[in-house]
């Protein structure tokens, strides 16, 4: 049997302006400990601000998105335009504020937010393939936007983001650490990670439990 090959949607390097990183690394670490493969992709675009995050105040620097998501993939990264549906059997979305400032608007529009146009279409295409996707954190947001009504998913327990989740259609699940949502219909699998008060070792169960959902959906 072939491994399961996983996509991997960065968005940045950092929490405040883009991937979180500890639930990037733990995400591909749990694929590679659960026996699968992956390749990261990221919009190649212009992030919406750069955030100092010794400091936590935007300067006025400007980066690219799939350059700095780089960082987190050593290198080993394509942009998402080239993402093609058909050589994966998953997709996956680890959180960090750029889910919601570089992959979507929704940091500033809330429910009424864009979505990048690539990252649209590896959502739709991995969709109407029956493929299973997952999202980390603030992630599931714009899975959301996309997806709207078709799907339940979770973002832990914060009020104001389940409640502009559900503004966008979709059924928000309360959970806690380490725990998943999984939409059997629609093949979507979501867990809170850092949208709670979490330890690192929280953040690894909560990627572990995702990528083994999705392995579950997929027969593995």
């Amino acid at each position: 049997m072939t491994k399961p090959n996983f996509a991997v949607v960065l968005s940045g390097c950092g929490v405040y302006d883009g991937a979180e990183i500890h639930e990037a690394v733990l995400t591909l670490l749990a694929i590679d400990r659960a026996g699968g493969a992956y390749a990261c992709f990221a919009p190649d675009r212009a992030q919406m601000h750069v955030v100092n995050h010794l400091t936590g105040e935007a300067t006025a620097e400007s980066r690219n998105v799939l350059v700095e998501s780089a960082r987190i993939a050593r290198g080993k990264i394509s942009p998402l335009s080239a993402f093609k549906a058909a050589d994966f059997d998953g997709l996956i979305f680890p959180g960090g504020f750029g889910a919601a400032k570089n992959l979507s608007s929704f940091a500033v529009d809330g429910p009424g937010c864009s979505v990048d146009a690539d990252v649209a279409a590896a959502i739709n295409a991995m969709h109407q393939a029956g493929k299973p996707i997952g999202a980390l954190c603030i992630a599931p947001a714009v899975l959301a936007k996309v997806l709207g009504g078709k799907v339940s998913l979770t973002i832990g327990s914060d009020q104001g983001t389940a409640a502009a989740i559900e503004a966008m259609g979709a059924t928000h699940c309360p959970t806690t650490h380490a725990e998943v949502v999984v939409d059997q219909t629609h093949k979507v699998v979501t867990s809170p990670c850092y949208m709670l008060d979490a330890s690192i070792g929280q953040i690894a169960d909560g990627a572990a439990a995702t990528v083994a959902a999705i392995l579950k959906l997929l027969g593995r």
